[in-house]
């Protein structure tokens, strides 16, 4: 075992998995970039193949091996919504690391622990997929991330879908044409509107991750000045924060106590102007909340979280070195 110990945070999600590799004094040894880590897309095998190679990456490329890896997180999408799977899930990391020295949890508590820093307070997640996490005085609360089917509000995914939802009205005169409706029309080269159902059923499969990734669409198209998609990005923003309230709720702050809140996820960073509307409809329930950005990107937190379960969270000098290397980090996980 070296001299400094290691931690390892591995950040799932529908679209991406990122990974990140940090010593006890806050460097950051070495970051990777996986596929999806979604199982209920790829299996539960596929998930746990994804891990080896995706461990196996990381490490290579900082030099070191399972044994140095003093404790891990990993937060997977989707984890704890199937009692029966709570076991399996939890086994595959053994594949790739020791057994004793890893944790298995929920994606949301990485955006949380980066966002944060694991301190009191509430992180939304809004990524393919949407999830709110927060903790007070040890008490934990989650709200939200039920699914694409029939919840996920407030995510790319549910922006997406609502978008092409709009599409297909104005296409059918249900509604006026807006930018989006030429938008959509010249990204896709279509001849004929219906052959977006093949787009979005034959080529992209019904894949969500990748109809996840359409939101753009809408986000172009309020930039544009289309009001009908303008007011899908601010009913998201309710949204995500109607689950901010829901979980302090919960968590029993007070009417008149201070509330940290903070966001991760690509929906925040790509979606322009939702962030405003986010913050102004936190303030229409509770004037105490504070929203900041996120101090650390969430597969940083992941690793923060790890130190942290392992009793030995990092010292404030060691955060601030991380916060240091932090821009860096986010755009190599972000590329």
């Amino acid at each position: 075992m070296g001299s400094v110990p290691l931690y390892l945070g591995v950040d799932g999600g529908g679209t991406k998995t990122a990974l990140v590799l940090l010593d006890s004094e806050g460097i950051i040894r070495a970051t990777h970039l996986a596929p999806g880590s979604y199982y209920l897309t790829i299996g539960v095998q596929g998930l746990g193949d994804l891990l080896v190679e995706a461990v196996g990456a990381v490490l290579a490329k900082a030099g070191a091996s399972s044994e140095e890896v003093e404790f891990a997180f990993f937060g997977l999408p989707a984890y704890g919504e199937d009692s029966a799977l709570l076991g399996p899930l939890s086994q595959l990391p053994q594949r790739c690391l020791p057994a004793g020295r890893y944790l298995c949890g929920n994606d949301m508590i990485c955006g949380w622990a980066g966002s944060l820093l694991g301190r009191d307070g509430i992180s939304i997640v809004a990524g393919t997929g949407s999830i709110c996490y927060g903790e007070r005085n040890g008490r934990i609360a989650r709200c939200g991330g039920w699914g694409e089917l029939f919840s996920d509000e407030g995510s790319a995914y549910w922006i997406a879908c609502r978008g092409l939802n709009l599409f297909s009205r104005m296409s059918d005169g249900r509604t006026a044409k807006g930018p989006l409706y030429d938008i959509v029309r010249k990204y896709l080269k279509l001849t004929a509107d219906l052959d977006l159902c093949a787009h979005v059923f034959s080529q992209l499969g019904g894949d969500r991750a990748r109809i996840a990734q359409l939101s753009k669409w809408v986000t172009q198209a309020a930039a544009a000045g289309d009001t009908q998609a303008m007011s899908i990005v601010r009913e998201a923003a309710e949204e995500l924060a109607l689950m901010v309230d829901a979980t302090r709720r919960q968590l029993e702050f007070g009417i008149a106590e201070p509330v940290a809140v903070s966001y991760s996820g690509g929906v925040f960073d790509n979606v322009g102007e939702l962030l405003k509307h986010f913050t102004a409809a936190l303030q229409a329930f509770l004037p105490g909340y504070r929203v900041s950005e996120p101090v650390l990107p969430p597969a940083i937190g992941a690793a923060l979280y790890a130190a942290k379960r392992h009793d030995k969270p990092l010292s404030d000098a060691a955060i601030k070195r991380l916060q240091a290397q932090s821009s860096a980090i986010r755009e190599e996980l972000e590329s």
